[in-house]
Order: C-alpha cells, then structure tokens, then sequence
C-alpha cells in the first residue's frame, strides 16, 4: 500500500518554488531516479481530510527524484490541446473528483510554462497554433502561427530529433494524428506553411519552397528525407500523391520510401511483428489515411444541451481492433529504439503526441476529447513504467496550448426562472446569458453530473472551437526532470532536453 507523504516547498534549479502535494508510490516501483507518485484521495470526501491526498512528508521522497546527470533516454509526451481544464473533466469522468490518473497525476515534479507564439513582427501572439508551440519545444525558438521549424524571418532552426540523430541517437515520433500534422511534423520539418503536406498542397501554398526550387520540399518528403528510425500515425493518403521534383520526381511518396528502405506498417497486428527499426530499415506506421480514428464517442455539445438528459461515453465502433493504441505504440517504439544500435551505444529520443483532444475539443465533442486523454494516459503510463526500470530516462508530459473546454455550474431550470423574473428578462435570453456557449451534461464515475461548456464558439454553425492562450502544465520524471518546475516557457524544453542528453547545439 503506498505510503503518502507531503510535499511542501524545494529550492530547485536556483529557485526556491512550492511545489505540488503528492503521495509517494510503492516501493517495489522505486528506481535509481526516486519514485512516481499516487495522488488519489484518501476516503469519504464529506468526511474531515477525506478529500485530502497526502499525509506526512515527502521531503525525503522528493530529494530522490531530483538528480542532475545526464539521461540517456527521453520520452516527451504531448497531449495537443491537454489544457489543465482538460485533464480535469477527463479525470472527474472517468474517475471522480477525488480520483487520479496513474500515468498524468504520477509525476513528482510540475510546472507550468507559457504558450504564446510571435508575429512577424516580433510582437506576442498571445494564442498560438500547434505549429508555433512545437517549434518552441523541438528547435528553442518562437515563431508565426502556422511556421513550423523556421523563425519569424523564416530561416531554419535544428530540431532535438535532427541533432539527436546526428550525433547519434536513435529517434522516433509517433502519434494519433496524421504524420504531417504540426506536432509531429515539428521534428522533421521546415517550412513557412504546416499544411503543405505533400506535393499537391506545395504546388499552391508552398511554391517557393518546392524541391524544383531549391527549397526542402513538402512536409511528407522532409520526412522521408529525415528518416527517423520510427515514425507512426495516420496520413496514408498523402503518400499517393507524386513528387514533382527532386530525385525522386515522377514517382509517388508511397514508392520514394519503399525505395528509401522504409518497412510501411499498416495494422496493429503488422506492428507487433516488426523486430527492427533503425537507419538501415525505419519503420513507417500508417494507421489511416487521415487522423486515427478516436477511443470514445458521444454526443457532442450544442445550444442548451444542459437541458438534455446526462450522456455516457462509448466505445467508438470505427477504432476497430486493427488500429494500435497509443500505449502499444508508445511501448513498441520504447523497445525497439531502445534494442537498436544506436539506442544501446547512445540512448534516444523519442516523441508521443495524443493529438485528438485538442481535435475533439474543436469540434465541442467532451466524449471524443475524454477519451483521448484516458488514451494518453495509458501512454504516460507505458514510458514511465519504462523510466522507472531503466533508472536513466527522463519522461516529460505536457500539452501545446490550451483549450476551450470548461466546467460550468449547473443551474436548474427553476434558478433560470428565478433570474428571469428578477431581471424581467425572457427566460431564453437568460438561458442564453448563463450558458452562452455549447454545452453538454455527462455522468461521471462519482454518478453525479458534469456539465462541460464550449465558449470560444458559440454559434451551432461554426463547427470549431479555438485555442485559448493559458500557460499549461508540464510534468517531468527522472535526470534534470527539476527543471520543469515553476513557471518555464515552452522553448525551455528544448534546452533542457538537449542538456539532459548531452546534445551539442553548436551542431545545427
């Protein structure tokens, strides 16, 4: 049974800063690297500390995860759109208000770090797109909404995947999206537009950075010319598109990686078969021909959906069971890049995105967003069973930005009447005040209601929820995972990676 501890404040990285209360895990799951944490409330939540999730202190258990060596290993975890209001109506859902999620809520050490992107102007765009906070992360630099890899006067920036790679890491990027979507494509790619996944989309958007024209290329041959030892997600349909210049020219994308030496998988039974992934033979995942399809399916939010009767979420029947899960993909690229050459001589870096939260949040779709985080989850859950063995990883489980979705009160009918008639006020104009946006009401695992609010959008015809320009969370585990700690920004990441692996950034 674990024993809980507090946690009250450390002097970490120079900085004294007070840090999360958590409960420490057993000690048949403690590594060279300290512990992860329970955080589940301890008993009755009426009863007096029965909301409470420590006891005692954790001083000690603290000074444990803190070790300033290098990693040889990291797993980055992006939940896209994973805002703190998110994790919070996936945890009441599908746990309780007083419960935890084994892998998000596992770490001892959090922060919180700032999302916003540039102008090109240099002024702050204070919500950025999933292009411009990935580049912070996997380059150290800010840049424009929708530039993925360059700065705001559009000049390259060297990826943590590119300089690992070089200096001779094994590397991966895997995700629920499809391949050339932002996150993933932040990695591998360089270019003005993030929508330029292939050929087609170039010979419009992207004209001057074609391959005929000297420039890279789209975002789909910038892959295959990347070559990381895994790539995973969905995106198949760009493949059969034809490249129309390079050395390649005339031949579709499909074909250019077979040639290339990419092993193309196309199912999970495919996947559990594969024993290799490396230079000589890297494994290209496609799952879909556009995003992987979703866990859970629901109801979405409209106009006073609070009204409707409590909804429950449900297995989406188009998941199938040929499409892997996150986690299996996550443990499958944990073994194989970590049993390659290069991750035996030199470790890797490896980066996992849950990216339909933030998909579903757009669509105001509380079931299909939920169960993408309880996805996710399950992937933290898979590297940090994986840390904790190996003693010498770092896992980091942060989001992009944030997102729309929130908990609201409920109010009866009758306290809608009430204000009706106090402000003299029709009651659909007061409806209309006290939830101007799409909402919908859920039976979480407490067997109470929870009403989910979508405000960015609230008209029914606009079918996309926006961003939100909140700091989020950022989580760490393991070498230099006190550096995340208190308020760092998103291109804090990618230095604190690359010192975690001892990567030269003179390389670039």
């Amino acid at each position: 049974m674990a024993v809980k501890t507090y946690l009250k404040v450390a002097a970490i990285v120079g900085a004294v800063a007070v840090l999360p209360l958590a409960a420490c895990g057993s000690d048949d799951q403690k590594g060279s690297i300290g512990d992860t944490v329970a955080r589940a409330a301890g008993g009755d939540l009426s009863a007096n500390g029965g909301a409470r999730r420590l006891d005692g202190d954790q001083s000690g258990a603290l000074r444990e995860t803190i070790a300033d060596n290098n990693a040889r290993n990291i797993i980055l975890l992006i939940g896209d759109g994973m805002g703190d209001s998110e994790i919070t109506v996936a945890r009441n859902y599908e746990k309780g208000a007083g419960g935890a999620f084994d892998g998000l809520d596992a770490f001892p050490l959090t922060g919180q770090y700032t999302t916003y992107a540039l102008k090109k102007d240099s002024k702050p765009n204070y919500v950025t797109d999933s292009a411009a906070s990935a580049t912070g992360w996997s380059t150290g630099t800010k840049t424009y909404n929708g530039a993925l890899g360059i700065d705001i006067k559009d000049d390259e920036h060297a990826t943590i995947l590119e300089l690992a790679k070089k200096q001779g890491f094994a590397t991966g990027d895997i995700t629920t999206s499809e391949i050339q979507d932002a996150t993933p494509a932040s990695e591998f790619s360089h270019i003005t537009e993030r929508d330029c996944y292939g050929p087609e989309e170039m010979a419009t958007d992207c004209q001057d950075e074609t391959l005929e024209k000297g420039g890279p290329g789209s975002v789909t041959e910038q892959l295959l010319a990347a070559r990381p030892d895994i790539t995973m997600g969905g995106g198949a349909e760009t493949f059969a598109q034809t490249a129309t210049g390079g050395d390649f020219k005339g031949k579709t994308l499909e074909v250019q990686a077979k040639e290339r030496g990419f092993q193309i998988v196309r199912t999970a039974d495919e996947l559990a078969d594969v024993s290799t992934a490396d230079q000589d033979a890297p494994v290209l995942g496609l799952f879909a021909d556009g995003n992987m399809p979703v866990r859970w399916a629901g109801p979405p939010a409209v106009r006073q959906g609070y009204l409707q009767d409590a909804a429950t979420c449900t297995d989406n029947p188009d998941r199938g069971t040929e499409v892997p899960k996150l986690a299996d993909m996550t443990a499958k690229s944990i073994e194989l890049l970590s049993g390659n050459q290069a991750g035996k001589d030199k470790g890797f870096f490896l980066q996992v995105e849950g990216a339909s939260i933030d998909k579903r949040d757009h669509a105001a779709d509380p079931c299909g967003q939920i169960g993408e985080t309880v996805d996710f989850d399950e992937a933290v859950q898979k590297a940090l069973e994986f840390a904790r063995k190996d003693g010498n990883t770092l896992v980091i489980a942060t989001a992009d930005h944030g997102h729309s979705s929130q908990i609201v009160e409920e109010y009866t009918e009758e306290d809608l009447q009430g204000l009706a008639e106090d402000s003299g006020q029709p009651i659909e104009r007061v409806r209309d005040v006290m939830y101007p946006g799409l909402t919908r009401k859920l039976t979480t695992a407490d067997d109470t209601d929870m009403i989910v609010s979508y405000g960015t959008s609230a008209d029914v015809d606009v079918e996309d929820e926006g961003h939100t320009g909140t700091q989020v969370r950022v989580a760490a585990f393991g070498p230099r995972a006190g550096n995340v700690v208190g308020l760092t920004d998103q291109t804090d990441l990618f230095f604190t990676m690359t010192d975690a692996l001892g990567i030269d950034r003179g390389g670039e």
